[in-house]
C-alpha cells in the first residue's frame, strides 16, 4: 500500500518507471528517422521496412492486457524487470542483425518485452501513490512521454550523422542496450518487492490469454497490411468472433468460480468505460497528424526532413509542460480540463489547415510552427490526465489489467486511424498537398469531434463527483 512507502521512495519507483518508459518511448520515435539508413545499410525492401514499424507494434498490443494480469498476480516489479531484460536483449540483436529477416523478428520480440513492461508502470503508480500525488505522477508521466517523443527523432537524426550509413541505425537500436541494463539494476535496488496474489492463486486463465490476443491481432491486422493485402480486411470480421469467444469465456470462468483475466465489472465502472473509450477514440487520430504534416512540409513545401522535424519541437516541448501542470490542475478541474485539452486540439488543427493553404500561397513555412502550438499544449491536458481520471476508481490490484486495456484500445485506435487518415490524405494528393491535409485533417476532426463528445459525457454525469 502506499502508507509502506516513504516519498523518498516513491520518488525512487518513479525515477525506475519513467527511466524504462523513456528508453522504450525513444526506441519508437528514432525508428521514424532510421528506416532510409536501415535501407540503404540492409538492402531492406519497402515491405521489410513497413514491418519494422507494424512489427513492434503488433506485438506489444497482443500482449498488453495479459501482462497486466500477470504483473497484477506475479508481482509487478518482476514483470517490469522481465519486460525490460527482453527488451534490451532484442534492441541488441536488432542492432547486429545480419538481414532484414533478423531485424524485423527482433524488432516483434523488442515489442513483446515493451508490452510486458509497460502496464506494470501503470500499476506500480496505481499501487503507491494516491490523489494529488498520483495525480502528480501522472502528471510526470505525461511530460516524460512528451519529451521522449519531442527528442527522439532529433536523437536519431544526430546519431545517424555521426556514424557511417551501415552503421548509423544499429546504435539507434544498440543505445537501448546500456540504459535497460542500468533500469534493470535500479529496479532491482529500489523497487518494492510485492507479494503475490493469494487471493487468486495465479489463475492466469491462459485460454482467456490467447483468446484476447488473436482478437487483438486480427483487428490490428488488417489496418496494417490491409493497403497492400485486401484479403487481410477478413480478419476484422473473424477478430470481431473470437472477440465475442472471448467475453463469453471470461463470463463462463467467472461463473465457474475461477478468477479470468480481465474482470468485467471494470466496464462498469464509468469513469473507466469512457475514459479508456475517449482515449482510443483520440489516438485513433492524434497519431497521424505529425506525418501528415511532414509529408507536406517536405513533399508539398519542399522543405528538408530537419526543418520538418524542427517544426513541430515548440509544440511537442510545450505538451511536456503542461502534462507537468495538468497534473497539478486535475485534481482542481477533473475531466473538464480533459475537454479544453480536446477544444485546443480541434483549434490547432483548422489554424495550420489554414496555415498549409497560406504557405502554398507564398507564406513562410514556420507558420506551421505557431499554428500547431495549441496542438501541443492541448495535447498535455488529454493523456495524462485521462490516465489519472480513468484509474482513479479502478481497485489498485486490477491496476495493471486496467492500464493494459486502456493502452491496447491506443494501439487499436492509431492502427485503426493510421490507416483510414493516411489513406484519405495520399488520395487526395493528386488535387495538391494542402487539399490533401485538409481532407486529412478533417478526418482527424471527426475523431476529435467524437473524443469530445465521450469526454462531455462523463463529465456531466459526474459533475459534482469529477474530482481526484
Amino acid at each position: 500500500m502506499n502508507e509502506t512507502l516513504t516519498p523518498q521512495e516513491r520518488t525512487k519507483v518513479l525515477v525506475v518507471l519513467l527511466s524504462s518508459l523513456f528508453t522504450a518511448l525513444v526506441a519508437v520515435s528514432i525508428i521514424n528517422v532510421a528506416l532510409p539508413s536501415i535501407q540503404e545499410g540492409l538492402g531492406a525492401s519497402s515491405t521489410d521496412l513497413q514491418w519494422v514499424l507494424t512489427g513492434y507494434s503488433l506485438t506489444f498490443g497482443i500482449v498488453l492486457v495479459a501482462a497486466g494480469r500477470a504483473g497484477d498476480l506475479l508481482g509487478r516489479e518482476r514483470l517490469f524487470i522481465v519486460g525490460v531484460a527482453i527488451f534490451g536483449l532484442f534492441s541488441l540483436v536488432a542492432a547486429l542483425a545480419p538481414n532484414a529477416i533478423v531485424l524485423n523478428v527482433a524488432r516483434a520480440i523488442m515489442g513483446i518485452g515493451s508490452g510486458i513492461m509497460n502496464p506494470q508502470t501503470t500499476g506500480i503508480i496505481q499501487q503507491y501513490y494516491r490523489g494529488k500525488d498520483r495525480a502528480r505522477a501522472f502528471g510526470i508521466f505525461g511530460a516524460v512521454v512528451g519529451f521522449a517523443v519531442a527528442i527522439g527523432p532529433v536523437f536519431g537524426g544526430a546519431i545517424i550523422d555521426w556514424f557511417p550509413v551501415e552503421v548509423g541505425w544499429r546504435w539507434t537500436m544498440g543505445i537501448n542496450v546500456p540504459l535497460s541494463a542500468l533500469s534493470i539494476v535500479l529496479a532491482i535496488m529500489w523497487l518494492p518487492k510485492t507479494p503475490r496474489s493469494e487471493a487468486t492463486k495465479h489463475d492466469l486463465d491462459p485460454i482467456g490469454a490467447i483468446l484476447l490476443g488473436l482478437a487483438v491481432l486480427f483487428t490490428m491486422l488488417p489496418f496494417m497490411i490491409g493497403s497492400d493485402h485486401p484479403g487481410a480486411w477478413w480478419f476484422l470480421l473473424l477478430g470481431a468472433v473470437v472477440g465475442v469467444a472471448w467475453l463469453m469465456w471470461e463470463q463462463h470462468y467467472r461463473m465457474v468460480g475461477r478468477y479470468p483475466m480481465v474482470n468485467l465489472s471494470l466496464f462498469r465502472i464509468r469513469s473507466f468505460s469512457l475514459g479508456s473509450a475517449m482515449i482510443t477514440v483520440f489516438f485513433a487520430g492524434t497519431t497521424t497528424i505529425w506525418v501528415l504534416l511532414a509529408q507536406f512540409v517536405q513533399q508539398g513545401a519542399g522543405q528538408t526532413a530537419l526543418i520538418a522535424g524542427m517544426i513541430g519541437l515548440p509544440a511537442a516541448i510545450l505538451s511536456v509542460y503542461t502534462s507537468y501542470i495538468g497534473g497539478r490542475l486535475v485534481v482542481k478541474y477533473g475531466r473538464w480540463l480533459v475537454v479544453t485539452g480536446l477544444v485546443l486540439n480541434m483549434i490547432g488543427l483548422a489554424l495550420t489547415v489554414a496555415a498549409a493553404f497560406a504557405i502554398m500561397d507564398g507564406a513562410p513555412v514556420w507558420l506551421l510552427t505557431v499554428s500547431v502550438l495549441p496542438i501541443g499544449f492541448g495535447a498535455g491536458w488529454i493523456t495524462s490526465p485521462n490516465q489519472t481520471l480513468t484509474l482513479r476508481e479502478v481497485p489498485p490490484n486490477h491496476g495493471g489489467t486496467a492500464g493494459g486495456i486502456m493502452q491496447t484500445g491506443q494501439r487499436i485506435g492509431t492502427s485503426m486511424g493510421t490507416a483510414a487518415v493516411t489513406a484519405l490524405f495520399f488520395s487526395q494528393v493528386s488535387a495538391g498537398y494542402a487539399v490533401a491535409l485538409l481532407w486529412g485533417f478533417g478526418l482527424i476532426m471527426g475523431f476529435m469531434t467524437l473524443a469530445l463528445a465521450i469526454a462531455l459525457l462523463d463529465a456531466f454525469k459526474g459533475r459534482g463527483e469529477d474530482t481526484v
